[in-house]
C-alpha cells in the first residue's frame, strides 16, 4: 500500500469517524460571504443537473456583477462524479460543482475536490452537526450542504380516491395495495421497480437498518448483502415476480409517459421530488400528495435518504475563494435558499433555512398540499443514511445496475444481484490497497 492509498484510507475513514467542527482547520482569515477585493471580473463555472438553476445563478449574478457564475449541466449523479474525475485528470474542471453526499468521500481522495475551511469559518455555523458531518473529514470542510432528502411516499390522491386505496403506512399494507389496484385496474401499477438507479433502493436498505461500509481502525467491512438489505430486496423481488409493479426504470421516457397518464400511481423518492414530478408528468399537477414512508413496524418513523448534495470547490479552480463565496452564499442567504425552494424544491440545509416563510406554501405543482413542507419536517429527523460512505461508492452503484438489470429483466435473484455487488466492491476496495476483513 503506497502513501497516496494509505492517506486516502485514512481520509476516508475519518469521513465516518473523526468528523468535527470545521472551525478546527485552516489558517486563513477569509470569512464566507465576504467576496474577495480584485480588479476585474471573475469568471466562474458550475456543474449542476437541478432543474431551473438558471434562475437562481441569474440571482448571484445580477447581485455580484464582479463574481460571474455559468452554469452548465453536463450530468447528474453518478455521471457528473465521473465527468468530474475526468476533467480533474486532464486539468480542466469547473470551479464549482454539485455532489450528493455518498459520493464526496471518493472526491476527496482523488484530490478532485478543494479543502474550503479557512473560506467558511462563518458558514459553518449555519448547519447542525447532522447535517455538516456529511461534507465534513478530519475536521476539513469539503463542500457546503445544500439540501437533505428523506425518502417519502408521493402518491396520486386522485387515483387512490377512484380505486378505493388508503394511504399505506407500513409495507405489507403498500404490497397489498399493489395487489388491490391489479384487481381493479390490470393496466395500472402501484409503481415500478428501478434497476437503473440505485439512489432509492440505497434509501430503503438505510431505512431497514443497513450499514453497507463499517471500519474499524484502517480495516473496512462491507455489508452489503447482509440481513436488512437482504430483506429489501426480498419485499421487492416478491411484488415484480408477482407481476403487481412495472420494471421500468425511473426517468425512463416510458416510465415518464407512465406517471403522466396516471398508470403509475405512487413514486418513492427524495422530498425534492415535486420539481421533478413537473417536469416528468406536466398533466398532474395539483393531482399529487405526499406521506411517509410505509414502515417495517407499525409506528416505526424511520426513512432512508436519496440524494441530498453539496456545493464544492474543485482543486482546479484559480478562485476558490470567490468559489467558496458563491457555494456560501447559494446555501445559507436567505434570498438564495427561499429562490432554491421555489425553483427546485430543495428541503434546506442550512438550520435557518427550515424556517423560512416559503416553506409555508405549497411548492408549486402540489397546490393541493400547503402543509408538504411541514410534511418534510416533521419525517426527516427520522431519516437515516449511513454512518459512512465508502471509498468506491460509483463501482457498487454500477453493480446495482448491472446486477439488478440483469435479475429484474431475466427473472434472476435479487439476493444473488446484492451478493454481486458486494463481490465486486470488495474487490474493487482490495485491488485499490484498502484492508478489508
Amino acid at each position: 500500500m503506497g502513501v497516496t492509498r494509505t492517506r486516502a484510507a485514512v481520509v476516508l475513514v475519518a469521513a465516518g469517524l473523526l468528523v468535527t467542527t470545521a472551525a478546527c482547520g485552516g489558517g486563513s482569515d477569509k470569512k464566507s460571504g465576504q467576496e474577495p477585493s480584485g480588479k476585474g471580473t471573475v469568471d466562474l463555472t458550475f456543474w449542476d443537473w437541478d432543474p431551473n438553476m438558471d434562475k437562481v445563478v441569474a440571482t448571484w449574478n445580477t447581485a455580484h456583477p464582479e463574481i460571474h457564475v455559468k452554469l452548465s449541466n453536463p450530468a447528474g449523479g453518478d455521471q457528473l462524479v465521473a465527468k468530474m474525475i475526468t476533467a480533474h485528470e486532464a486539468k480542466n474542471g469547473p470551479d464549482i460543482a454539485k455532489v450528493e453526499y455518498q459520493s464526496l468521500p471518493a472526491l476527496v481522495s482523488k484530490g478532485v475536490v478543494r479543502d474550503i475551511t479557512e473560506y467558511t469559518k462563518d458558514t459553518v455555523g449555519r448547519f447542525d452537526q447532522p447535517t455538516l458531518k456529511s461534507t465534513v473529514f478530519e475536521g476539513k470542510v469539503y463542500g457546503v450542504p445544500q439540501d437533505v432528502a428523506p425518502l417519502m411516499l408521493f402518491y396520486r390522491a386522485d387515483l387512490f380516491k377512484k380505486y378505493g386505496l388508503a394511504v399505506p403506512t407500513t409495507w405489507d399494507a403498500y404490497a397489498a395495495a399493489a395487489r388491490t389496484l391489479r384487481a381493479k385496474a390490470p393496466t395500472a401499477y402501484l409503481t415500478n421497480f428501478d434497476a437503473a438507479d440505485p439512489g432509492w433502493f440505497t434509501g430503503l436498505a438505510q431505512q431497514a437498518g443497513a450499514d453497507w461500509w463499517t471500519t474499524s481502525g484502517t480495516a473496512w467491512k462491507v455489508d452489503i448483502a447482509g440481513a436488512p438489505t437482504v430483506k429489501v430486496a426480498d419485499y421487492w423481488q416478491g411484488l415484480v415476480d408477482d407481476g403487481v409493479i412495472a420494471k421500468n426504470p425511473s426517468f425512463s421516457p416510458q416510465r415518464n409517459k407512465q406517471m403522466n397518464d396516471g398508470t403509475l400511481l405512487t413514486w418513492i423518492s427524495g422530498a425534492w421530488a415535486p420539481a421533478q414530478i413537473g417536469g416528468i408528468a406536466p398533466a398532474t399537477k395539483g393531482k399529487w400528495a405526499v406521506a411517509p414512508l410505509p414502515a417495517w413496524t407499525a409506528g416505526d418513523p424511520a426513512t432512508g435518504i436519496w440524494g441530498g448534495s453539496a456545493t464544492t470547490v474543485t482543486s482546479d479552480s484559480r478562485h476558490p475563494a470567490e468559489a467558496a463565496a458563491f457555494a456560501s452564499w447559494l446555501n445559507t442567504d436567505d434570498a438564495a435558499v427561499t429562490e432554491q425552494v421555489k425553483q427546485i424544491n430543495v428541503y434546506p440545509a442550512a438550520t435557518a433555512g427550515r424556517s423560512l416563510p416559503v416553506l409555508q406554501a405549497a411548492p408549486a405543482f402540489f397546490p393541493n398540499q400547503p402543509d408538504f413542507y411541514a410534511q418534510v419536517k416533521k419525517v426527516a429527523p427520522a431519516a437515516r443514511s449511513f454512518p459512512m460512505w465508502g471509498p468506491d461508492v460509483t463501482v457498487t452503484f454500477t453493480g446495482y445496475t448491472d446486477n439488478f438489470s440483469k435479475a429484474l429483466q431475466g427473472g434472476g435473484s435479487f439476493k444473488g444481484a446484492l451478493d454481486a455487488m458486494q463481490s465486486a466492491t470488495v474487490a474493487d476496495m482490495k485491488k485499490l490497497g484498502f484492508t478489508v476483513g
